[in-house]
């Protein structure tokens, strides 16, 4: 009894570690706070409680050498669809979707907004079936379609586009709902345009328009300049159908009066909606997308899209820093939805992070007409931690060597830093 009891003090009076986790020696990119440079990172109780130039690893449970790597706050893709299981045929809200946790750690991506896939008569289904479940964070814009997207002629059924009902849903589930969404609307008139405005108004909320069909009756460029209010967002900028540039291959100048009105466009790729004919003029000319975005599907993920690295890699292959990359793949949709405590990697902040490996070499990006774009650098994943745990360890950088371990191991990882044995004891916050 006497020498239990002298373990139990031995136990009390060691030094318990400061930290969780500790991320030593990555390049850390944080466009929130200014950051592009070296930095130690440290992690307790699945937040960020430290970030300096050299953090001593004897203070921390679990240390990990991120040097060559490129650490970023976790990436935050403001369009997917998400709302799979229902068994609906041919449906975003049904059989089009994926499951969110198969498609988001694998790419660094800890928080989706899935982009219409209900409206207000399915979206408790929804938050059941796959909200509630996921371990990614899984925010979503509400469809002015009530039974959201549906396909076919669900989606153009006007009866069913109900602003207030779609405005009391979005504020009733207010910690979830972060915007109001059209999409495929097929008539030439304004209403399904015109009834998402107005939602949105009674919500408080912006809106994101997928324009569907392109005609004379309802131009263009009358929605970015007249319809659309200042943080409203056009997804798909670089669908071949968008009016982008003259003859001469210059953007049209609307575009940027457009923005200068505040008026967001979200890069949303997609299986359809994204050609490098309009992305790179487009790029070089200084229009760039606000936010870059999948489009994750079940079409889109096997086409040329693929996943949110691709994408980014895409941008960078174009031309745009990587900084800029990261900014709009973080902080900048974190903005967008209006949700600033996502995106960033602040003292305090919860602990989703992207470990990120820039590749050299030479790959090949496709688009969805099935061009090539060949470029020499490539960006991989190489670890996500959400909410402080490690989900996605692409190459077992948190993991000892099976040989110097005895010789009848067992499970290996801590709970506190690690997430991948035997899932998670809680289900993380949103």
């Amino acid at each position: 009894m006497g020498a239990f009891i002298l373990f139990c003090l031995a136990m009390v009076a060691a030094p318990q570690p400061e930290f969780d986790l500790l991320l030593k020696g990555g390049h850390l990119i944080d466009p929130k706070n200014r950051i592009n440079g070296l930095r130690d990172i440290a992690i307790k109780d699945g937040r960020i409680v430290a970030v300096s130039a050299d953090l001593p690893a004897a203070k921390a449970l679990k240390t990990l050498d991120l040097s060559g790597l490129y650490v970023t706050p976790g990436l935050v893709d403001i369009h997917v669809h998400v709302y799979a299981g229902t068994g609906m045929r041919g449906a975003y809200c049904g059989d089009l979707s994926v499951y969110p946790d198969g498609h988001t750690f694998r790419s660094g991506v800890t928080t989706v907004v899935d982009a219409g896939s209900s409206g207000w008569r399915n979206f408790p289904d929804f938050k059941d079936r796959v909200i509630d479940r996921a371990r990614t964070r899984v925010l979503a814009m509400l469809n002015i379609v009530g039974r959201g997207m549906g396909g076919g002629k669900i989606e153009q059924d006007t009866s069913d586009m109900d602003p207030k009902a779609t405005a009391e849903m979005a504020l009733r589930f207010k910690e979830l709902v972060v915007g109001i969404k059209t999409a495929h609307y097929a008539a030439p008139d304004w209403i399904a345009v015109d009834r998402a405005i107005e939602a949105g108004r009674l919500a408080g909320l912006p809106v994101m328009v997928d324009f569907g069909s392109f005609l004379p009756e309802r131009p263009f460029q009358k929605l970015v300049l007249e319809k659309l209010r200042p943080g409203d967002i056009y997804t798909h900028t670089y669908l071949a159908a968008v009016p982008m540039l003259d003859e001469e291959g210059q953007v049209l100048p609307y575009l940027f009066a457009a923005r200068r009105r505040g008026v967001l466009f979200d890069l949303g790729h997609g299986a359809g909606s994204f050609v490098f004919r309009q992305a790179a003029p487009a790029l070089r000319q200084e229009f760039p997308p606000d936010t870059i975005s999948t489009d994750l599907h079940v079409s889109s993920m096997n086409a040329g899209m693929k996943d949110m690295l691709n994408v980014m890699s895409k941008m960078l292959n174009l031309g745009m820093p990587l900084e800029e990359v990261i900014l709009r793949s973080t902080w900048r949709p974190a903005q967008v939805i209006h949700r600033e405590e996502l995106g960033h990697l602040s003292v305090g902040a919860t602990a989703d992070v992207a470990v990120l490996n820039l590749r050299y070499g030479s790959f090949g990006f496709v688009d969805v007409y099935g061009a090539r774009l060949r470029g020499n650098r490539k960006l991989e994943a190489e670890l996500t931690i959400r909410e402080g745990k490690v989900v996605w360890d692409l190459n077992g950088l948190t993991r000892e060597d099976w040989n110097r371990l005895p010789r009848n191991y067992g499970p290996q990882g801590d709970r506190r830093w690690d997430g991948t044995i035997g899932g998670s004891s809680s289900r993380p916050q949103r």
